[in-house]
């Protein structure tokens, strides 16, 4: 039997691969889960949520850790497990430090790499940072691109990828999120008080590092000059730990009225939040992806996206950290119904909720193929081997 090893580092990459676990499992092949833990707590949360074990936990988090600090920590570690695994296909999601770490461990070994969802660009290399970097480096040592979109990709191959290493499944978000919405009585978070009478939310999150310092700032102050002047607004805000975001979150918004600063949130009840809420403000990836399939008006506080799709579709305005552009998206979608009725509605520009399905066919379709091969004899797509032989060459 087959083994695909799927590793995740952070909680949104838990959302993303649960359904791909579950889909690879269904079709009988082993499916071990490597927890790096470069977000601790919030990846333990989300792991029981979908029921998920992990077979090797680096434990790899340490405080304030720095982006070389990570990686030079990662790397010797995933070769461990790799070598002990030997897994015949190494599986990730996404754009983090472990996401890049793990492709070059398995391609250091030999082993086979599948991303999902691949193919993502913003077309700037700073924003977001170091996201976009890691992308584009990992896809250079990908066999297997599991793109989101066609516009993802197409923009893989502009870059020269081969046509048959990419495949467009749509994005496993999508597939965790029909499932967990369809769930009867989703939680209301843990001492929240409801939603008055009259009152409508407009549910915030902030993490991203481009964001970090005055750009946080600005954005902050925006909220809370829309808290004050809109006594029906109630703002709920799960503050994510890391200092630079919530330090800055209990300085400017501790103690405003109607603005509840709460603790990061399971998801299931961060699923709740989001049906419930009129408007979202976010620089969050995957609500820029969630949301719009819920039918609620996005504002994202980047100047950049590399999901333009649902920018396209109708779903999402990008205001940056500028408030005067948030002010001006948030008081006409507020205050013009029409607009709003607009922009609320449902739509799926990332999938049909079938993804992982998709993912778990290809990779069974495609491990029939290798399994009579030696690892020296395995599809070179990449032309990798051409490349470091043409390098040895006097």
């Amino acid at each position: 039997m087959a083994t695909v090893l799927c590793v995740i580092g952070t909680r949104p990459e838990v959302i993303k691969m649960a359904p791909v676990v579950a889909a690879l499992e269904a079709r009988g092949l082993r499916a071990p889960v490597l927890a790096t833990a470069q977000h601790r707590g919030m990846l333990d949360q989300m792991m029981a949520v979908f029921g998920l074990k992990a077979a090797w936990d680096l434990d790899a988090m340490r405080e304030n850790q720095s982006l070389p600090e990570l990686t030079a920590r990662l790397l010797p570690m995933l070769d461990a497990v790799l070598a002990e695994a030997r897994p015949s296909v190494v599986l990730a999601q996404g754009d983090t430090t472990t996401v890049f770490c793990t492709a070059l461990a398995a391609f250091y070994r030999d082993i086979p790499f599948g991303h999902v969802e691949a193919g993502l660009r913003s077309g700037d290399l700073r924003a977001p940072f170091p996201e976009e970097a890691m992308r584009r480096l990992t896809s250079v040592l990908t066999r297997w691109h599991f793109a989101p979109t066609g516009r993802a990709g197409a923009e893989l191959l502009r870059e020269g990828q081969p046509a048959g290493a990419i495949h467009e499944v749509g994005n496993t978000v999508i597939d965790a999120l029909l499932a967990m919405a369809g769930r009867p009585g989703l939680p209301w978070p843990e001492g929240l008080a409801p939603l008055a009478p009259g009152q409508r939310l407009l549910l915030v999150t902030l993490h991203r590092r481009e964001n970090f310092g005055e750009p946080i700032e600005r954005i902050l102050g925006a909220l809370r000059r829309f808290a004050r002047a809109h006594p029906e607004a109630r703002i709920v805000y799960p503050v994510h730990p890391n200092p630079r975001v919530c330090g800055p979150a209990r300085e400017v918004l501790g103690g405003v009225p109607r603005i509840d600063l709460i603790a990061p949130q399971d998801y299931p009840q961060l699923v709740r939040l989001m049906a419930e809420a009129h408007l979202i403000g976010t620089d969050s990836g995957g609500i820029q992806e969630e949301a719009p399939a819920l039918g609620k008006p996005v504002l994202v506080f980047r100047e950049v996206t590399e999901r333009p799709e649902a920018v396209e579709a109708g779903g999402v305005i990008l205001v940056g950290s500028r408030p005067e552009a948030f002010a001006e998206a948030a008081e006409r979608l507020w205050n013009d119904e029409e607009a709003y009725r607009a922009m609320a509605v449902p739509r799926f520009p990332y999938g049909d909720g079938h993804a992982a399905e998709r993912i778990a066919a290809i990779l069974e379709r495609e491990l029939a193929g290798l399994d009579h091969l030696t690892p020296q004899a395995r599809p070179d797509p990449l032309g990798l081997d051409r490349l470091i032989a043409a390098m040895a060459r006097p």
